[in-house]
């Protein structure tokens, strides 16, 4: 294997330990996931193996874009786990509202209300280009992004609901996954 299998290999095994390790714990949070976690980790499945498959099959554009694929995959994974990190306990895989939880805003949040999300579509897309396909680009990219848009969907009615007015001035001051645009 070369350096390129291993960077994604890590990177997916990472995720699977993030999402075994940070599940918010009952008793301690109000659950409001709405099916969303499971949803993400099909779309991820299908996606993968999808983009995988046309890009063995239909080989479009050689492999000169692999390194510059790993290289936004490492960059997005860094990105993730710094807002992971800098969210501290408050961080599970499951949408969940803690007991004594609190709105973070400042940091990468003072930007962006979902910086993990941003680090992981900039991975996604850095797999995607690495296929070394459009096609694969495509169908690893766009499933994957509307399943964390509708992930984002269902944390923000939850935060809403639960922070009311407080979320409601952050979402106006804040974007939600390009800084400055979206």
């Amino acid at each position: 294997m070369d350096i390129f299998s291993y960077i994604f290999m890590l990177w997916g095994i990472s995720e699977i330990i993030l999402n075994a390790v940070a599940r918010s714990k009952a008793g301690k949070s109000e659950a409001k996931d709405k099916g969303s976690i499971a949803i993400i980790w099909i779309t991820l499945s299908v996606s993968i193996f999808a983009g995988v498959l046309i890009a063995v099959n239909f080989p479009a554009f050689g492999k000169s874009q692999t390194a510059a694929g790993a290289a936004l995959v490492v960059a997005g994974v860094i990105f993730r786990w710094f807002a992971i990190f800098s969210l501290g306990k408050m961080f599970t895989t499951n949408v969940s509202i803690q007991n004594d939880h609190k709105l973070k805003t400042d940091g990468l949040y003072g930007i962006l209300r979902h910086p993990s999300y941003t680090g992981s579509l900039m991975s996604f897309l850095g797999l995607g280009i690495s296929l070394g396909n459009i096609y694969s680009l495509i169908v690893v990219f766009v499933p994957v992004t509307a399943s964390f848009l509708y992930r984002i969907k269902v944390e923000e009615d939850a935060l809403t609901e639960h922070f009311k007015e407080e979320y409601i001035r952050y979402k106006s001051r804040t974007k939600k996954l390009i800084p400055y645009i979206f």
